[in-house]
């Protein structure tokens, strides 16, 4: 009799404490104890250098991201997540519990940095792009953009190597490396040149990269998408004739000065190879990062006779196209006297 009391005591002491246990463990692995009452999401950063859980820790605790450190820490070691550290870019959403969030950073499953590559003029507003996205120092990167074997390696020139970088966004690891990083846009690069484009290329009689140049002249002459094959048709028809391009961009991006609206004829004769009123052909290389839309532009370009074009009078970003230098003139005149009407002398 006593012994079957002591059973039934045990029995309603365990049935007791089962759900007390089971609550316990519920609240230290589900109950919200990351980014408590936070409004947005929080990213944690492992370096590659310093990659440990006391790191990691430390880090939550600086950031006022861990509610209960004991809880975090009590799961941690059950998961045994301090044996399995990796670097990376983690992010912790509002009210997240330990369990999503120790199972995220155990695995490795980082949250990749959003790049975006658009309206780049020159290397250094790319090196700008990259800086403080990435662990790797931009100095570095900077370093290899200009570094001639390291463009040869790509298959450019420290001149022609920015237009491996295609305008659009991509997703990279923080923890990747500039060679990594230089390697994934090669292959989006090789991606984008599929055999129809590098057929059209020939056609023209031009490389990828004197494509990519003259995409880059024709993104800075127009914005209007529908008119870029006519703009390429146009320095084209000076290439094929052997004619200097005399590309205004070119001039602007030679002096370095993106604030110019109106170019003096001194400055026309600015000395530098980029400088198409001086040269014939294209430039060394790109001056700016063209946009896909202006390198198909230059592909498919559109077939006419006309040689000259100058901005629209109306200045609705659209321009006025000459087969003979004398209509060009008249439509150049238009446009300088609708400059002098607003003031613009520079």
């Amino acid at each position: 009799m006593i012994q079957n009391k002591y059973i039934k005591y045990a029995i309603i002491l365990v049935s007791i404490l089962i759900p007390i246990v089971t609550f316990y463990f519920w609240q230290i692995f589900y109950t919200s104890n990351l980014n408590v009452k936070g409004k947005r999401d929080f990213y944690l950063l492992i370096p590659t250098k310093s990659a440990n859980f006391e790191t990691v820790v430390d880090s939550l605790e600086a950031n006022k991201m861990v509610h209960d450190v004991m809880y975090f820490r009590f799961l941690s070691k059950l998961l045994k997540y301090p044996e399995h550290v990796k670097p990376g870019r983690y992010k912790i959403k509002p009210n997240a519990g330990n369990y999503e969030v120790i199972k995220a950073l155990r695995s490795g499953n980082q949250t990749a940095v959003k790049l975006t590559f658009n309206n780049v003029r020159l290397k250094q507003e790319l090196v700008e792009k990259v800086a403080g996205k990435f662990e790797f120092d931009s100095t570095e990167f900077k370093r290899m953009l200009n570094d001639p074997e390291v463009a040869k390696f790509y298959g450019f020139t420290p001149e022609t190597i920015v237009g491996m970088f295609l305008p659009n966004t991509y997703e990279v690891y923080w923890n990747t490396t500039p060679q990594k990083l230089l390697g994934r846009m090669k292959s989006e690069y090789d991606k984008f040149w599929t055999a129809e484009r590098k057929a059209k290329a020939k056609a023209l009689n031009l490389t990828q990269d004197e494509v990519i140049t003259l995409a880059s002249i024709v993104e800075a002459e127009t914005k209007k998408k529908d008119e870029k094959p006519r703009v390429a048709g146009v320095y084209l028809n000076h290439l094929a004739a052997n004619e200097p391009l005399r590309a205004d961009p070119t001039v602007i991006f030679a002096i370095g000065d993106f604030g110019i609206k109106r170019l003096l004829h001194n400055q026309l004769l600015y000395q530098s190879p980029y400088n198409t009123y001086i040269n014939k052909g294209l430039p060394p290389g790109p001056i700016n990062i063209p946009e896909p839309s202006s390198i198909d532009a230059v592909l498919n370009r559109e077939k006419h006779d006309y040689m000259y074009f100058c901005a629209s009078p109306k200045l609705n970003g659209y321009h006025i196209f000459a087969v003979t230098y004398q209509e060009h003139l008249k439509n150049a005149k238009d446009y300088q006297k609708a400059l002098n009407q607003l003031g613009i002398k520079k």
